[in-house]
């Protein structure tokens, strides 16, 4: 109430006194409560915790045997995103005989297709304000603090990143600043960085890309970033070093129940799990179940009580990912305020540009599609912010995502109808806990609530929570400068050894010792996966390590390729096929499976098919007259018989006229993308098709567009051999 009365207060005089909420005292005594606590938390962490498998992980088919063959559980967690991960951590560190259960992979689901953000909410912050709503000021409260503490357990999978708010109204300005400085103090000691005011000037100086029209000035904020599915692995990846029996691609058929003796009603001891794989089926028993399964919870919520209603009101987030050229390597941009009221974000990651997101409600699926729509609406929002210079095009999208955002309603709450903006634990009659909601920032205190109200329920004998401080996997070990070592120590490639350190920290070693040597002068170890990117082949053996199942596993979780080109992912797909087939013994129907699977999760989930369809037999050919004539006159400087189209015996010969050397296999796969009624040759309307939708922006980087075009102008520079320079015929 104190907090509300002095909002209250302080909302009738501006905008600008916001900052004056807690008085300078309360703060001063606030920021010295934030700095005990993190202290306190500190000693909590460092406790000595025994970690059973510290040199080597056990195997997929040991955790399984665990799983099946233990009398009794004290905690069976279902679901292996970042909240049943952080939950069946947070067990373990208590000393509770701890197992995880996930149908699909780790971080296969909403966990992997977040903003890549760890923020307390900006947003939340200002409806706080705006609204004199506590609950909303504690949500970010808390989400402050756990952003620190990400910050610290993981650092090379995290950093803190500077976001400019860019402003292009005076009064704003005052109005901004103000809210981000209300953010500042909240954070308090573990602040990241203060937020500073930039004038035009500046702005532009930082953030070149930004449109100069009527901008007044911006503002800069930190947050934190991070590789979102691979902090989820680590978490992991931890709990299984600690003891947990952990196991994807094992789902629950059914959960088991056992008489209450005390109450005479059923009480949930445990569940029916099948591995997915092998279609084996073996019962996990357990004193406490929780169910952390995000979108789906109420799936397992109707295995408990098929009367209970649903919870879970989905709502998709689109993203989608373009070339890192549009914005600058290390600041990020926010519009807090788009056509629709939904605020997008545009920042650098992985050395690409993340936009995003979209809000809307969506139908539970373990396989989101991206919509052509709100991919678009993105695009259009990005323009907004961007200088008329810069051309966004809908052919520069790589890769776009959709995740499933799992938000809820309280089922003890009156009002059912209300969405709960933070989280919930609830505890069925029979014993089923379940944790729904919340927001990857928040995994880890989300994780320890449930423990508490589990330990609570079921009368477990636990520790208290260790999870605070606690280094996640690759965090020991790890600092800024490990990658100088990789390059010194094993030969590989600077922006390698980068990848490396910044994806693996402390365990990046291990992944150079299974890097092969190349042959070449330099690199000495490491073969690229793809050119472009800099994964390498050893990284889908250590894959392996991790428990990556199959070829999915690999390129949207262990590597991130398919998050950030679906044509690059495509190309390295076959020789990740045959490193996993050799490893694990793959019979070449299983093979071929995998590389169809693969294709497909990247056609209809990372976006390949919307990328696909800017060209299709139904394109409208948008050419003025003289385009026309350009591009005929190009087309015919290959199809020189005048058939009408092109094959690449045609684009083979005049290639090698300008002593161009392309391998026939690389030259079907240009023509292919073109090819579009897959006859084996580029008629004439299919190449104009191109060039129109080259031009509209639809499609970019077309090999063949650009192959052709430069054979032309070189081609044309040469022009025909005179009398006089061949010597005169003599």
């Amino acid at each position: 109430m104190a907090f509300r009365k002095a909002l209250k207060r302080t909302a009738v005089v501006g905008g600008g006194a916001v900052a004056a909420a807690f008085g300078l005292s309360q703060l001063i005594e606030y920021r010295k409560t934030q700095h005990g606590l993190a202290r306190l938390a500190h000693v909590a962490a460092e406790a000595e915790l025994k970690v059973p498998f510290a040199d080597e992980l056990p195997t997929r088919q040991a955790q399984l045997a665990a799983l099946s063959s233990t009398e009794e559980f004290d905690v069976l967690v279902v679901g292996g995103g970042a909240t049943g991960a952080g939950c069946a951590l947070d067990a373990v560190t208590r000393n509770l005989k701890t197992a995880l259960v996930e149908r699909n992979d780790f971080s296969s689901g909403t966990s992997s297709r977040s903003t890549k953000l760890i923020h307390g909410g900006v947003r939340y912050l200002q409806k706080a304000i705006m609204q004199l709503d506590y609950e909303q000021y504690m949500m970010v409260k808390e989400a402050l603090h756990e952003r620190a503490n990400l910050l610290e357990i993981a650092p090379h999978l995290s950093a803190p990143l500077p976001i400019m708010l860019p402003v292009y109204k005076w009064w704003q300005l005052p109005y901004y600043w103000a809210g981000i400085k209300m953010y500042d103090l909240v954070a308090g000691i573990q602040c990241l960085k203060s937020s500073y005011v930039l004038s035009k000037t500046k702005a532009l100086e930082l953030f070149p890309m930004l449109k100069k029209d009527k901008l007044v000035g911006a503002i800069v904020y930190y947050d934190g970033q991070h590789n979102d599915a691979r902090m989820n692995l680590a978490i992991a990846l931890t709990a299984a070093r600690y003891g947990a029996a952990v196991a994807n691609y094992t789902e629950v058929v059914h959960l088991l129940k056992a008489k209450d003796e005390q109450t005479g009603g059923e009480k949930v001891c445990g569940a029916r799990c099948r591995d997915v794989i092998t279609g084996q089926e073996f019962d996990v028993k357990a004193k406490c179940v929780i169910n952390a399964t995000g979108p789906f919870t109420d799936s397992l919520r109707k295995m408990d009580n098929q009367k209970n209603q649903n919870i879970c009101q989905p709502s998709a987030g689109v993203h989608i990912v373009i070339p890192g050229y549009y914005s600058p390597d290390n600041m990020g941009l926010l519009d807090p305020a788009t056509s629709d009221g939904r605020v997008i974000f545009f920042l650098p990651w992985e050395k690409m540009t993340i936009a995003g997101t979209t809000d809307t409600p969506t139908n539970v699926t373990a396989h989101p599609i991206p919509g052509e729509d709100d991919i678009n609406f993105i695009l259009r929002e990005v323009r907004n912010y961007l200088s008329p210079d810069v051309e966004v095009r809908r052919g520069d999208v790589l890769a776009a995502w959709s995740g499933i955002r799992p938000l809820v309603t309280d089922p003890s709450s009156k009002d059912t109808q209300s969405i709960c903006r933070n989280h919930i634990v609830s505890i069925s009659d029979s014993g089923l806990v379940t944790i729904a909601g919340g927001k990857w920032t928040t995994y880890r205190s989300m994780a320890e609530e449930t423990l508490d109200a589990s330990v609570k329920a079921h009368g477990l004998s636990a520790e208290s929570c260790k999870t605070v401080g606690l280094m996640l996997e690759g965090a020991k070990g790890w600092t800024p400068t490990l990658y100088i070592r990789l390059v010194q120590d094993y030969g590989l490639e600077n922006e390698v050894a980068q990848h490396l350190a910044s994806t693996y920290g402390g365990k990046a070693f291990d992944v150079a010792k299974m890097a092969q040597v190349t042959g070449q002068r330099w690199p000495i170890v490491g073969k690229r996966l793809v050119s472009e990117f800099p994964y390498i082949e050893s990284e889908v053996l250590y894959a392996i390590r991790e428990y990556a199942c199959t070829a999915i596993d690999v390129i949207a979780r262990r590597t991130r390729l398919g998050f950030l080109n679906v044509q690059a992912a495509d190309e390295a797909l076959p020789r990740i096929v045959q490193i996993m087939g050799k490893e694990l013994d793959w019979s070449q129907e299983r093979r071929t499976a995998e590389l169809e699977a693969a294709r497909k999760f990247l056609y209809h989930e990372m976006g390949y098919r919307s990328r696909s369809e800017q060209l299709t037999k139904t394109s409208e050919i948008n050419l003025d007259y003289q385009e026309v004539i350009r591009y005929k006159k190009r087309f015919h400087k290959f199809d020189k018989e005048s058939k009408g189209f092109i094959t690449t015996v045609d684009v083979q010969q005049v290639l090698e006229s300008i002593n161009v050397h392309i391998d026939e296999n690389s030259l079907h796969e240009i023509l292919n993308e073109v090819d579009l009624n897959k006859n084996g040759q580029v008629e004439i309307d299919e190449f104009l098709q191109l060039m129109s939708a080259v031009k509209k922006g639809q499609v970019s980087d077309s090999r063949l567009a650009i192959l052709m075009k430069t054979a032309e102008e070189t081609l044309d520079k040469r022009g025909p051999v005179t009398v006089d320079r061949s010597g005169g015929g003599v």
